[in-house]
């Protein structure tokens, strides 16, 4: 497929899903409360495993929520959707849209599997983390 056809295509996934910063958020974090909750849920984790500090688990806990905060939320912010604005100013067919392609195609799917791999460590200690607390 032609490097415009791709930035084509690319540029309709964030017109779908990225909006204004506060619509970003919400649809990042999806329509349903329950959906929505991770980041604050986390955020609690995080200071509860600080101030339980002695009980076990506890630094699974911390290992998990920080995970899913930095790794998954910070990055999708601070790297994903910046790649994602960049991609959307550029036009498909010229020369510095085939040129920014090929960086952003690099980067975003670095960034992506960066997001895949602290999500599922975040998942796996937070489950030894209520394992070590039932235990």
């Amino acid at each position: 497929m032609p490097k415009s056809k791709n930035i084509y295509f690319e540029r309709q996934v964030p017109r779908e899903i990225m909006r204004p910063f506060s619509e970003q958020l919400n649809l990042f974090m999806g329509f349903s409360p329950l959906l929505r909750a991770p980041c604050p849920f986390s955020s609690s984790l995080t200071i509860s495993s600080v101030l339980r500090w002695h009980q076990p688990g506890a630094a699974y806990l911390l290992l998990g929520s920080l995970l899913y905060l930095v790794g998954t939320f910070r990055v999708t912010i601070v790297f994903n959707v910046p790649l994602n604005e960049a991609l959307a100013r550029v036009e498909p067919d010229s020369s510095i849209g085939a040129s920014l392609w090929s960086s952003y195609l690099a980067n975003w799917t670095i960034w992506n599997h960066i997001r895949a791999a602290a999500s599922l460590a975040a998942a796996a200690s937070l489950t030894i983390a209520l394992c070590d607390r039932g235990a």
